[in-house]
């Protein structure tokens, strides 16, 4: 008894002392936050998950989009049992030996087994050449959770016999929940500035805007105390600033254009350090990486064209490196997309020429 008491202690404190993310992880779908088109009411994922039968999947995403608290929701649903190894630190001796306890349960119980697979892309060919025979079979029911692409990281044997599905990196709105979320659970109020701040700054990753967000709770709460008085601690813009380490620039929907714009007229302009300094404004101030190399792909046919052919695949390969690497490393890319796209010789035939040949057609009866 003494020491059910005890270990429920220990469980209590652990749980108090854990990083916010971890007390705010989600417990059921409807708690999960950015995802909705895999788990909103109706969708695919949620319809197997709630009915526990859930074939083998590969979850792809960014960091901090929840591929493991969706494993840790799906462990709540199912019947089966629920294994987890991280390929991290996991070989085929492990593999073994989770497949040796679902082959007993099944022969024993009759239950099946799910096997959660994190980081499954660090797992060699070999290693995932363990589990096919047992994926095949339907012995484990497979769980793989990456943030590669599946495309190039695991064994096309291994992604045949699963489904993929893709989770998203958080935008600025479900970053804004989960703050909002987190801030009424721990009782704190907030700015408005430095929510956007923590939203806008969050690189669509909800792990580390909660990790931020508790380190500016914390220095929201020692500055109560010294100051006494109030009954509730905020957490002001610069305790936002102080816990990401940066400072919020000024850019609302008129600054997204008029940056944009700018940058767009010094590449076309040839200007290759005015380039470059309005691509650093737009990733200090977290505009969305996919969207500059769109841009990019855009104004290498538009203002480049025939006079640089050789532009349009820089920039098409830095917008794959975006979807393959993620900020910060893609910042590298995206540099070297701009430097080549403004050093380039210029000419809008080929706008010239379709908006021509758009305006013949519509014009003939």
């Amino acid at each position: 008894m003494a020491d059910d008491l005890f270990g429920a202690s220990a469980e209590e404190q652990l749980a108090r002392r854990a990083p916010l993310a971890d007390r705010l992880r989600p417990r059921t779908l409807d708690d999960i936050v950015g995802q909705d088109h895999l788990v909103g009411p109706g969708r695919p994922l949620r319809v197997l998950i709630e009915a526990d039968r859930l074939s083998s999947v590969i979850l792809w995403g960014p960091p901090g989009t929840g591929k493991t608290t969706l494993a840790k929701v799906i462990a709540r649903h199912t019947e089966r049992a629920f294994e987890v190894l991280s390929a991290v630190t996991a070989g085929v001796k492990d593999v073994r030996e989770v497949v040796a306890r679902a082959e007993q349960r099944l022969g024993e119980r009759q239950q099946g087994t799910i096997l959660f697979l994190d980081e499954v892309h660090r797992f060699n060919k070999a290693q995932q050449d363990a589990l096919l025979p047992s994926v095949e079979s339907g012995l484990l029911t497979l769980i793989g959770a990456t943030t590669e692409n599946p495309y190039f990281e695991v064994n096309p044997p291994l992604l045949s016999r699963s489904t993929l599905f893709r989770l998203h990196a958080l935008d600025e709105e479900a970053a804004r929940s989960l703050v909002a979320k987190a801030l009424a659970t721990e009782g704190v109020a907030a700015d408005d500035d430095a929510i956007a701040h923590l939203a806008a700054r969050a690189n669509g990753d909800g792990r580390h805007t909660l990790t931020s967000l508790d380190v500016a709770i914390a220095l929201a709460q020692q500055r109560l105390g010294a100051e006494g008085g109030a009954a509730q601690a905020t957490v002001t813009l610069a305790d936002a600033e102080a816990a990401l380490g940066t400072k919020a620039l000024r850019y609302g929907r008129d600054d997204h254009y008029d940056v944009i714009s700018a940058f767009i007229k010094s590449i076309r302009g040839s200007d290759v350090d005015a380039g470059l300094y309005w691509l650093a404004t737009m990733l200090e101030a977290g505009e969305d990486a996919r969207f500059i190399a769109r841009r990019l792909i855009i104004l290498a046919s538009e203002d480049v064209g025939e006079a640089d052919p050789l532009s349009l695949l820089v920039a098409t390969a830095a917008a794959q490196a975006v979807e393959h690497v993620g900020l910060p490393e893609a910042q590298l890319n995206l540099a070297q997309a701009v430097v080549h796209l403004a050093a380039a010789p210029k000419s809008n035939r080929v706008t010239a020429a379709i908006g021509a040949a758009r305006q013949d057609v519509r014009d003939r009866p």
